[in-house]
Order: structure tokens, then sequence, then C-alpha cells
């Protein structure tokens, strides 16, 4: 499969701009390693814990930030990240409650992206959106269910704003449909190690290493390895192969687990400190 016309057209202008994950991606590069890419909800268990949560993962390692936009039908993600979601519904979080989030992380230094599926931010309009989040400090977001070929408006309204654009890359996809992806994502190519929904593994799918072999062979893009990822050992050996290495349903997990804030700021932060020796302990890059 090709890149339809009006992707590659809109696409040729993507470099007008100084990427803003490129200098998280350099910093990592510059220590000979991997990103740490952490994620959690807005709004879970409430937009202000959210954020002291967000907060403790950055100031123990996290080097970006995902922080995911509720939406009632998420897709790709397990039991965990649902209940974590489906919490901040409850709660009443909205897309504002999610910049805020990310203008209160991006003020601490923390390099933020946005996780959002499509139907959100059409509603919210693409452009408004695009332009709050660069507002806000925001660097990009990762829309994992936005298909290429429906994704003209979204890349014009992300060069305008000056965000990166974060597509998924299947172990499925065919050499043309990663071409196209690779093409399209600029901050990074979203390497999913399996096919399936989010959640924690025991061990990791072979299919990871040889997804970011075919990807290397098309892009010059980071590619960052996400799904399944749990374990400051998987880190490590993602870390190997990859430029950054995305966790999610572990620092879930960590809140949920927790017996009140207090424990559960402790968790997060030293998951993301394990975490983020895992990636330093990967081979020099």
């Amino acid at each position: 499969m090709t890149a339809p016309s009006p992707v590659g057209a809109v696409t040729a202008g993507s470099d007008r701009h100084s990427r803003p994950l490129a200098a998280a991606f350099a910093a990592a590069r510059a220590e000979q390693r991997a990103a740490l890419i952490g994620y959690l909800p807005a709004g879970f268990p409430d937009v202000e814990r959210g954020i002291e949560l967000m907060t403790a993962m950055v100031g123990n390692g996290v080097d970006i930030l995902e922080i995911g936009l509720p939406y009632s039908d998420p897709l790709m993600d397990g039991p965990v990240i649902q209940t974590a979601v489906a919490t901040a519904l409850e709660a009443g979080t909205t897309t504002d409650d999610v910049l805020a989030a990310v203008a209160a992380v991006s003020a601490t230094g923390g390099s933020t992206l946005v996780m959002s599926y499509w139907n959100p931010l059409e509603r919210y309009g693409v452009t408004r959106f695009s332009d709050a989040l660069a507002a806000a400090g925001g660097c990009g977001v990762i829309t994992p269910d936005l298909t290429p070929e429906e994704a003209s408006a979204w890349i014009a309204a992300t060069d305008a704003a000056g965000l990166d654009r974060v597509f998924l890359a299947a172990p499925s996809s065919t050499e043309a449909r990663l071409r196209v992806v690779s093409s399209i994502s600029t901050g990074f190519v979203y390497a999913a190690s399996l096919m399936g929904v989010t959640g924690t593994r025991t061990a990791l799918s072979g299919s990871a290493r040889t997804l970011v072999d075919r990807l290397r062979a098309v892009t010059d893009r980071p590619i960052a390895v996400g799904l399944g990822v749990s374990t400051p050992a998987q880190v490590t050996e993602l870390a190997g192969y990859s430029d950054g290495v995305i966790v999610g349903s572990a620092f879930v997990r960590a809140v949920l687990d927790a017996p009140d804030q207090e424990h559960a700021v402790e968790a997060v932060g030293q998951l993301a400190a394990a975490l983020a020796a895992g990636v330093r302990a990967a081979s020099p890059r």
C-alpha cells in the first residue's frame, strides 16, 4: 500500500519546525542510551493527584511523559488501563483537564505527549486541540487508531502548531505500510511489540526486535517500543536495540495497588527509578 497523495503533499512541509521531542532523544543519545517513556492517564485518580504522580515519574527518571486522554472506548487498552480510564471518566475528566496536566508537568521541565484516540480530538477540533497543546507546552500526540489515509487534516494542524505526531507500526505491517507510517511520524515511530492490547507481560515477544530491524531499514526516525513492557529487565533488553522504551500498565498498576496517594507517589517514583536504571544497564549505544 502506498501513501495517498494528500498525505504525501502535507508531509513535504513536516520539517519546517524544530520538532520538540528531538531534544529528549538527543539527550538520551548523548548518554548512549534509549529514552524512557512513561504513561499515565490524566484524571487518575483525579486531576490534581494525577499531576502529582506524573511529576514524580518525571522526577525519578522518565524522559518523556505520555499523558492519556480518557476515552470511553479504549480499543487498544487492556483491563489495567481501562480501569484507570474509567476512574478518570467517572470523575468527569475533560480534554481541558488533560491540557492542564500537560501544562503542569511541562512547567517542571518534563517533555510531555498526549496519547489519544481520534474521536475525542475530532470532537474537540484538531486545530483547536493542536494550538492548545502547543500553548500548554506539550510536545506532540500519539494517535493509535488514526490511519494515514485519514490523517491529512491532523498532519496540517500539527505542522502548523509545531507539534510532533506519532503513529503506530505493528508486527503485521507490510514494508510499504512501515514506510508510510514512518514518513508521517515525526517525534518517533511507535513499534508495537505484539499484536493485542496493553498490559504487563512476563516475557517479551520476539517480534519486537524484528519490527525494529524492519523499521530501521525504512526510516531514520527514532523508534520506541511499547506494549507489554513492565520490568527493568525487559526495559534493559529493549533499550539494547531501540531508541525508546514505553511503559504504561506497570505505572497504572502501581497506583491501583497503593493504599493511598502518598504510597502511590512513592510507588511510581520507585518504579520510574528502577526502569531508568534498566535503560542505563543496556549495552552502550
